[in-house]
């Protein structure tokens, strides 16, 4: 049932941590894949290693937050398959700061990112899956959607806030598009080492200590540990589930 041969993904923030490790995923079920990011150079070394495993892959440099970037990145990646099945909204940016302190630019790039990513990618792959009455959409909120920051080091008010409208953008789609075979569901990742944590959050041994000790399972997560929940989103083993957040922390949501 988590068997994807012969599928089309789009993987978007496909350059580094979640995203690059869930491309990976993709193509060792069989799936092909367009994998998305800024960063063009690191795409297409992701690139060789997902041609190595036997699929054809596609490295589409995209701004997820700028409607013209998807609007291009969409037109290639339709150029070179003939539809997508599976979209796995990754993308995102974590912008340190609390309400007082937090400038607007830093705000609104949270939410560009975050929230209006996942609205511009799935605006253009949407109408594909409609006409073929069949999709999959994985959009990656945070643990934070549930829970707060409460290190006083590490406060990122915009980015609880975007991650919490992450999982209401994914109920609304999930409700209005399930008529048309496609479901949506979202991903809610606790403390995993990226590009976006390892400078940070991984650099506190205090941090690391105090999440560790409030955690049921004592220690931070390994990326290869999100790949069930997102391929169980991405197959027809979730057939009849849509509209849902799967936590993925360790049960520190639990504490």
């Amino acid at each position: 049932m988590y068997n994807l041969t012969g599928k089309y993904v789009v993987v978007t923030g496909a350059s580094s941590g979640i995203g690059e490790n869930a491309a990976i995923a993709y193509a060792k079920a069989g799936a092909n894949v367009a994998i998305l990011a800024r960063r063009l150079e690191k795409l297409q070394t992701l690139q060789e290693k997902l041609e190595g495993l036997g699929v054809k892959a596609i490295a589409v440099k995209c701004d997820v937050s700028n409607e013209d970037s998807v609007k291009e990145a969409s037109k290639i990646i339709f150029d070179n398959f003939p539809r997508v099945d599976i979209l796995f909204n990754n993308a995102g940016i974590a912008v340190h700061g609390d309400v007082v302190n937090l400038k607007e630019e830093d705000w609104d790039k949270s939410f560009d990112i975050n929230v209006k990513g996942i609205y511009f990618m799935s605006k253009y792959i949407l109408p594909n899956m409609i006409e073929n009455k069949y999709g999959k959409i994985i959009n990656t909120s945070s643990i934070n959607a549930v829970i707060s920051d409460k290190s006083e080091v590490f406060v990122r008010h915009s980015y609880n806030a975007s991650k919490k409208a992450v999982v209401g953008l994914t109920e609304a789609m999930a409700t209005y598009y399930g008529k048309y075979n496609i479901t949506v569901n979202a991903i809610g990742p606790g403390l995993f080492k990226s590009e976006m944590t390892e400078d940070t959050l991984f650099k506190s041994d205090a941090f690391l200590q105090g999440y560790s000790a409030a955690n049921p399972m004592s220690r931070p997560g390994e990326l290869d540990e999100l790949n069930g929940p997102i391929l169980f989103f991405s197959s027809d083993a979730s057939s009849y589930v849509t509209g849902q957040f799967i936590v993925v922390d360790g049960g520190l949501s639990l504490t």
